[in-house]
């Protein structure tokens, strides 16, 4: 498709584009948000009250749940036809989740989280009632937590899900000479959407430095933790070249998991390596205990991984798993249906924790990877490119800051220009099937942002933190803006009532479960042991 060179996408290419690929083979692109949100008292301290009753059951509700603890929102968006659509929808849900909200109670709007108390069991674990798969869901999160302590959990991000439609593939398959084309439709499309992952992974430093926005935190975060963030004043630590610390080794990582080599180079390899990782014991959690003195349950078991769910990734392949089914068996039944993008931090300064301009640029970036040419992914390469990644996060705006590629040391800057002018001829057609510039516009933001640091989310976050005194003050300001601005947006009566039908039937499918469970817990659970 386009020249490589080492293993790395070539951006010197006039176009991407293929003869065979339209614009209307850009129709069929569906797209989904799943964003996180913590809940914080009027105080700044995280929320101790119980999830709002009046949203629905977090065990069964389609569209509003929690993610580690009771504290952290997470809203989920239905896949939708377009950006505006989307957002639309994550818009109606926090309009939900502000209604519902207790007097004085924020959601904050930082991906590092507002204050915590020292205390790390006053982050409340999520529950889900007394069904048997309710309660695997807390003694997940209860892992987790004995793990790598309660406070990492609280750090919330934005995942984008996004798929292309079967008459891309097809039509891109028929391009091919009949030897190229043995597959069948399933296994080309997992062939091509691996191929968009292993090139999203050596892109990640380029969506790092444009959507980081966690460049500082509040003290009580790095409580008991060793660190190298500099203090900014009593109430913020900080890197001043910063872009993601929730994507650096001080963030939302995991060191153990560095040793897994879980590879993207073809689907079986990719399953029997979360396979390995779900079934090997690691005596680091052995030594943590299964149960506790009273023999209750206090991790899912003594694995790598306890579930899949625990692999950290800034891309994941996904395909939707029926009721009890894993992750990794429908990916092993049906295939990739569609990928999610994991490493973006929630924007501040949205109401929303996203902007048009941004989703636009995922969507460039993601067709972008699938139609270069992706070579293999292998260790060493993974692990330059892991390299770049804690440059880019700790350091991102230094002037001058170069990356490793096979070829050597390249200018970060110079870099991403490159590649962000290569995408330009895609936005094109993305625009021509959606109508609008929003997809160029995104780009040439993009740009204007790679060539001055100053205009990115980070420097933005820090420049606004120094001037309100704190990580909090800016968090705090930003909320209330934002409270403001989500409940001058009124739902329709028929939308508002949708979503009460929808509440009400997640509380019965809960009790349903709940009444048809039989086996015992501890049973239950042996599964996974």
């Amino acid at each position: 498709m386009t020249d490589v060179t080492d293993n790395s996408i070539n951006p010197n290419r006039t176009s991407l584009i293929p003869s065979w690929l339209s614009s209307k083979h850009l129709s069929s692109m569906l797209r989904g948000i799943e964003k996180e949100g913590l809940r914080m008292q009027s105080d700044g301290f995280l929320a101790q009250t119980p999830h709002p009753e009046s949203l629905g059951s977090k065990l069964t509700h389609p569209y509003i749940t929690t993610d580690y603890s009771e504290s952290l929102l997470e809203l989920i968006t239905s896949p939708k036809p377009t950006v505006a659509e989307t957002l639309n929808m994550l818009r109606e849900l926090h309009v939900l989740v502000y209604q519902s909200l207790e007097e004085g109670e924020l959601m904050w709007p930082l991906s590092m989280p507002c204050m915590l108390s020292s205390d790390d069991n006053d982050i409340p674990l999520a529950e889900y009632g007394s069904s048997n798969v309710g309660r695997l869901k807390t003694l997940y999160r209860s892992g987790l937590g004995i793990r790598y302590g309660r406070r990492m959990q609280t750090i919330a991000g934005l995942h984008y899900n996004l798929s292309f439609g079967d008459d891309l593939f097809t039509a891109w398959r028929d391009s091919l000479p009949e030897p190229e084309q043995a597959e069948s439709l399933t296994e080309f499309k997992n062939i091509k959407y691996l191929g968009l992952i292993r090139n999203f992974k050596r892109m990640s430093s380029l969506v790092l430095y444009l959507t980081g926005a966690s460049p500082s935190v509040c003290p009580c975060f790095l409580t008991g933790r060793e660190h190298d963030l500099e203090l900014m004043n009593k109430t913020t630590y900080y890197k001043p070249k910063a872009t993601s610390l929730r994507m650096s080794k001080l963030g939302y990582t995991n060191s153990v998991q560095d040793q897994l080599d879980i590879r993207y180079n073809n689907l079986p390899e990719y399953v029997a390596g979360l396979r390995k990782a779900i079934n090997t014991p690691f005596s680091g959690f052995s030594e943590l205990g299964l149960d506790d003195e009273q023999g209750n349950p206090i991790q899912i078991n003594d694995h790598i991984l306890q579930i899949e769910n625990e692999y950290y990734s800034p891309i994941r392949p996904k395909q939707i798993a029926e009721s009890e089914e894993t992750p990794r068996h429908a990916l092993e039944a049906r295939g990739i249906a569609y990928v999610e993008f994991r490493a973006v931090d929630l924007d501040p300064y949205s109401d929303i924790g996203i902007r048009v301009s941004t989703a636009c640029f995922l969507e460039v970036l993601a067709l972008y990877c699938l139609l270069a040419d992706s070579p293999d992914l292998l260790p060493e390469e993974d692990d330059l490119l892991a390299e770049n990644v804690e440059r880019v996060v700790n350091n991102g705006r230094e002037p001058g800051l170069t990356i490793k590629t096979p070829e050597g040391e390249v200018a970060l800057s110079e870099w991403m220009r490159k590649h962000l002018e290569a995408m330009l001829p895609l936005a094109t057609l993305l625009d021509t099937e959606y109508g609008g510039n929003h997809y160029r516009v995104a780009v040439t933001l993009m740009l204007g942002k790679a060539v001055y640091p100053d205009a990115t989310l980070s420097a933005q976050v820090l420049a606004d933190t120094e001037k309100l005194g704190s990580t909090w003050s800016l968090g705090h300001a930003l909320a209330l803006q934002h409270r403001e601005s989500i409940m001058r947006s009124s739902l329709s009566p028929n939308t508002q009532a949708r979503y009460e039908v929808l509440a009400e039937k997640s509380w019965i499918q809960q009790q349903d479960l709940e009444k048809n469970d039989t086996q015992d817990f501890y049973d239950y659970i042996q599964q996974y042991r």
